[in-house]
């Protein structure tokens, strides 16, 4: 059970990040239940990496599908996928709009059925099937941006990075951790904060908490065990909000 509104506010950021990391442990996320070990229920460190490297291909793919997508969807149509294009060869084969009847239902269909398709061609003609395991070779790839490839490389490659998506961005500057505005100096500066040994474990663990209880409205603030360093970051961003919002409507009258 969590500490229930824990009064400590002298919480170190690897404090924090391990409370909430022992909350969520054992949830299962899109890029864990698709890997061969995400029934062994294992802690980060103990991970399969031989056998999560042969899925490198799937996770890439999962990753850019996944996009504005929830992982429910994404899961199902990931593996309908590779029911009939299990490898870069056949995938870049198949015909556009077989693709985007499989990918239809995880939104901008149009869009990633050819980011995939023509992702699988590079892989396939460029780097002999195997999918590239350094950072400026997949942002070359469609659909790839620093978020899909740090998860590539972390999930699939055990790379110390840090991948940052919007709950990772979001919980950070609302802890404290990081004054940022944008995933890629979030990124930046949670290596500044954290160290390499614990990279990995920041986007699992953030993304897990984010989706169950650091939401990003109504958060689970009384079931959260590191509640009391970001209650008070919380609740200035709803001043500024409800602040903006009269402003606003003042705006309109005036009109």
């Amino acid at each position: 059970m969590s500490e229930k509104k824990n009064s400590e506010v002298n919480l170190s950021p690897i404090e924090m990040l391990n409370r909430m990391y022992q909350e969520i442990k054992g949830t299962n996320l899109l890029l864990e239940v698709i890997q061969p070990d995400a029934n062994e229920n294992i802690p980060i460190e103990d991970r399969n990496h031989k056998k999560r490297h042969k899925m490198a291909f799937k996770t890439l793919i999962a990753t850019i599908l996944s996009v504005r997508t929830k992982d429910e969807t994404t899961l199902q149509v990931i593996e309908d996928l590779w029911q009939t294009y299990s490898n870069p060869k056949d995938l870049s084969e198949a015909p556009i709009e077989k693709l985007e009847e499989i990918v239809y239902s995880t939104g901008f269909y149009s869009q990633k059925a050819k980011r995939i398709k023509e992702t699988a061609r590079i892989i396939h003609e460029k780097y002999d099937d195997k999918v590239p395991d350094e950072m400026k070779k997949l942002l070359e790839l469609p659909g790839v941006g620093r978020k899909v490839a740090n998860c590539v490389l972390s999930i699939s490659f055990s790379k110390d990075v840090v991948a940052v998506d919007t709950h990772v961005h979001r919980i950070s500057n609302r802890t404290g951790w990081v004054d940022t505005k944008s995933p890629k100096q979030t990124e930046m500066a949670l290596q500044k904060v954290f160290p390499k040994k614990l990279w990995g474990e920041i986007n699992y663990t953030l993304v897990s908490f984010g989706k169950n209880i650091c939401r990003p409205t109504n958060p689970k603030c009384d079931e959260c065990p590191v509640g009391a360093p970001c209650e008070k970051l919380i609740e200035k961003t709803r001043k500024k909000r409800r602040k903006k919002k009269r402003k606003d409507t003042k705006k309109k009258e005036k009109k």
